[in-house]
C-alpha cells in the first residue's frame, strides 16, 4: 500500500525534472532520469500488485484517499486511488511496457534534438494514464482521460516542423473531443441520478438505481461508450489513429500497445456492472466491435505503408476487445488486451528497427529482402506476426480463441463468424506485410544495413518472451491466472468449451498466412478485382463521406459566420462603441467654446438654478 503513490509520483517526478532543467543535462542523464522514473513505477506495480495477492480473495482492493477536492452540497469527490485486481494488473502492464519503449527510445531518438522534449512528454503521458487507470472516481479518471489525449497530440506532433505531423496531432486532439465531450456528458447523467462519481458507489447503487434496459441507463452508457469509441479509435471514430503514425515508432508503440487506445476498454470493463443493465448498449458495443474489426481488417490488407498496416491492425484487435465486453466477457477482453500490448508492441519496435537499419523507409514495395541482413529482427517480427495471426502455441493464440469460443456460448453465431472471418484477413495483412518486408525480393539497395542497438535489441527481445509465453495467462494448462485473478471482479460464468469450433479460427489463420505467402511471394495466386480492391483501398469511402458532410459544411459555416457574424457583430460592437465616444465628444464640444464669457453665462445659470431650487423647495 505504501508503494501505491510512488506509481505516479515516479513518471510525474520524471516529467518535471526533464521537463525543467533537461536542457542543460546530457542525453545520458535524461535518459536514466526517464527510464529510472518509469523503472521505479512499475516496481511500485509490482510491489502493490503482489500486497494485493497476499489479501483475502473478497478483500483485495486497496483505496488510498488523497485529500478533498470538490464539496458541493451533497456531493463530495475526493482525488484519491483504488486498486483492486482489474486496475493493478493495468497499471503493471502500463508502466511494464512502458518502461520497455522508454529503454528501446534511449537508441532510436538518440540523434534527435529535442532529446530531453521527449522524454519529457514521454513521462507524462505514463503519468496521465497510470492516472487514469487508478483514479476512485469518475472525475479523476476523466481528467487523466484528457491528459492522454492532451499527450497523444503533444507526441503525435513531436516533429511539428513537418506539416503531415503537426496536422496528424491536430486530427487525433479534435476527434478524441467530440467522443469526450459525450464521455463527460454521460458522467454529469450519471451525476444527477446516482448523487455519486465514485466508482465504487456507482458499482453498488446502480442495480437499485436502474432496472434492466432502464432508458437513462441505455443513455448514460450509450454516452460513455461513444467516449471509448473516439479514445479507443472504433467506428466512426477511427480516423485519428492511423494518422498518428506521423510520430516517433516508439510513440506508436506506446499509444498502440498497452496505454491510450486500451482506455476505452479498460473503461467499460471498469463499470461493467452498469453496462450490463443496458442490454441495447452491449449489442451496441459487440456490433460496432464485430464491425470495426473486420473494416480495419480488410483495409490493412490494401495499405503500402508498413505503420499503417500495424495501425489498422490495432483498430481490428481492439475490435476484438470490444466484441468480448458487448458479450459481457469482460476478462476475455482484459486478456486480449494483455496478449495484444506483448505482440503489437514487439511488432511497432520491429518495425522501428527495419527503419533504423534502411533510413526511415516503410514503404513496403520500397522494402524487402531484408532478412539475410537483419536475421534477429526478422525472427522478432515473425513472433509477433504471429502472434498476432492467433497461431499456437503464441499469446495471441489464447485470448483470440477465448473470446470467440464465447461468442458461441453467447450464441452470437453471426459475430462469430465475422470474427473468424476477421481472423483470417488479420493473417493475410500480416503475412503480406512480413512477406514484402523481409523475404520478397529486394526493389533496391540499402546501404549500410545493421540490425538494432544493444538496448533496442534488449527491449525487443523481452516482448518476444512475452508475445510467444504470454498465452499462459489465460490457457487452461497453466491454470488461468489471470482470468482467476479477474474472476472476482467480473463474476462471469463458466464458459462452455466448444472444441471442434475451436479450431477455426487456427484454420482461418493457417489459411491466411498461406494465401499471403502465395500471393506476395510466390506469385502463385492473383487478387483480381479492381472495384472491391479500389473500394477498400478507400477505406470504404468514409473519410470522403466525413468530408461531404462534416468537413465541407464546416468549412462553409464557419467561412459564412466569418463574412456576416464577425463584420456585423464583433467587429460591428467595436465600431459602434467608437461611434458613440465620438458622438458624446461632438456633442460635448459644443460646450467648450474657448469663450470666457459663454463660460460666465454657464456659471450664472447654474447659481441662479441652485438659487431657485432652494427658494421654492
Amino acid at each position: 500500500m505504501r508503494f501505491v503513490l510512488g506509481i505516479l509520483v515516479a513518471p510525474l517526478a520524471g516529467m518535471l525534472v526533464n521537463g525543467l532543467v533537461g536542457g542543460r543535462l546530457s542525453k545520458k542523464a535524461v535518459a536514466g532520469i526517464a527510464c529510472v522514473a518509469v523503472g521505479a513505477s512499475f516496481v511500485g506495480s509490482l510491489w502493490t500488485f503482489l500486497d494485493l495477492l497476499r489479501l483475502p480473495e473478497e478483500g483485495r482492493r486497496l483505496s488510498l484517499i488523497l485529500y478533498p477536492w470538490v464539496l458541493s452540497g451533497e456531493v463530495t469527490v475526493h482525488v484519491g486511488l483504488l486498486v483492486d485486481t482489474l486496475s493493478g494488473w493495468m497499471a503493471l502492464l502500463v508502466s511494464g511496457v512502458s518502461f520497455l519503449i522508454h529503454l528501446y527510445s534511449t537508441a532510436y531518438m538518440g540523434e534527435d534534438p529535442d532529446y530531453s522534449r521527449y522524454f519529457t512528454y514521454l513521462n507524462f503521458f505514463v503519468f496521465s494514464m497510470l492516472l487514469l487507470v487508478l483514479a476512485d472516481n469518475l472525475l479523476l479518471l476523466f481528467v487523466g482521460w484528457e491528459l492522454v489525449g492532451l499527450c497523444s497530440y503533444l507526441l503525435i506532433g513531436f516533429w511539428f516542423e513537418r506539416p503531415q505531423a503537426a496536422m496528424a496531432g491536430r486530427k487525433a486532439f479534435v476527434v478524441n473531443r467530440i467522443g469526450d465531450a459525450a464521455f463527460l456528458l454521460g458522467i454529469v447523467l450519471l451525476l444527477l441520478r446516482l448523487g455519486t462519481v465514485e466508482i465504487q458507489g456507482i458499482l453498488h447503487r446502480a442495480s437499485d438505481a436502474f432496472s434492466p434496459g432502464d432508458f437513462t441507463a441505455t443513455v448514460v452508457t450509450l454516452l460513455l461508450f461513444t467516449g471509448a469509441t473516439g479514445k479507443s479509435a472504433q467506428l466512426p471514430l477511427y480516423l485519428w489513429l492511423p494518422d498518428a503514425m506521423e510520430g516517433p515508432t516508439p510513440v506508436s508503440a506506446l499509444i498502440h500497445a498497452a496505454t491510450m487506445v486500451t482506455a476505452g476498454v479498460y473503461m467499460i470493463a471498469r463499470l461493467h456492472p452498469l453496462f450490463s443493465l443496458a442490454p441495447l448498449t452491449m449489442e451496441v458495443i459487440l456490433a460496432v466491435g464485430t464491425l470495426t474489426a473486420l473494416f480495419a481488417a480488410s483495409v490493412a490488407i490494401t495499405e503500402q505503408d508498413l505503420k499503417r498496416v500495424l495501425a489498422y491492425s490495432t483498430i481490428s484487435q481492439l475490435g476484438y476487445m470490444f466484441m468480448a465486453a458487448g458479450v459481457g466477457a469482460f476478462a476475455a477482453s482484459i486478456f486480449h488486451l494483455t496478449t495484444h500490448a506483448f505482440f503489437k508492441a514487439l511488432l511497432f519496435l520491429a518495425a522501428g528497427a527495419v527503419m533504423h537499419a534502411v533510413h526511415g523507409e516503410t514503404n513496403l514495395q520500397r522494402l524487402g529482402g531484408l532478412w539475410p541482413h537483419l536475421p534477429a529482427t526478422t525472427f522478432a517480427f515473425l513472433v509477433g506476426a504471429l502472434a498476432l495471426a492467433g497461431i499456437p502455441p503464441l499469446s495471441g493464440y489464447y485470448s483470440k480463441d477465448l473470446i470467440l469460443l464465447h461468442l458461441l456460448g453467447q450464441e452470437k453465431g453471426a459475430a462469430w463468424v465475422l470474427g473468424v472471418g476477421t481472423a483470417f484477413l488479420t493473417a493475410v495483412y500480416i503475412g503480406r506485410a512480413a512477406t514484402l518486408t523481409f523475404f520478397s525480393p529486394a526493389p533496391r539497395t540499402y546501404d549500410h544495413v545493421h540490425e538494432a542497438p544493444p538496448l533496442m535489441a534488449t527491449a525487443m527481445w523481452i516482448l518476444v518472451g512475452l508475445a510467444a509465453l504470454g498465452g499462459w495467462l489465460g490457457a487452461s494448462w497453466g491454470g488461468e491466472p489471470l482470468l482467476r485473478l479477474l474472476a472476482p471482479v467480473f463474476m462471469e460464468r463458466e464458459l462452455p468449451h466448444a472444441l471442434a469450433l475451436g479450431f477455426a479460427p487456427v484454420l482461418a489463420g493457417l489459411a491466411g498466412l498461406l494465401l499471403a505467402w502465395a500471393v506476395y511471394l510466390r506469385g502463385a495466386l492473383r487478387l483480381a478485382n479492381p472495384t472491391l480492391s479500389r473500394v477498400v483501398s478507400r477505406k470504404f469511402y468514409i473519410e470522403e463521406l466525413y468530408q461531404i458532410l462534416i468537413v465541407t459544411p464546416g468549412r462553409r459555416i464557419a467561412q459564412g459566420l466569418a463574412e456576416v457574424f464577425d463584420p456585423l457583430l464583433i467587429d460591428g460592437v467595436v465600431n459602434g462603441v467608437g461611434v458613440l465616444v465620438r458622438a458624446i465628444g461632438a456633442g460635448l464640444r459644443l460646450f467648450q467654446t474657448g469663450y470666457l464669457r459663454n463660460y460666465a453665462l454657464v456659471f450664472l445659470a447654474g447659481t441662479l438654478f441652485l438659487l431657485g431650487y432652494w427658494l421654492f423647495r
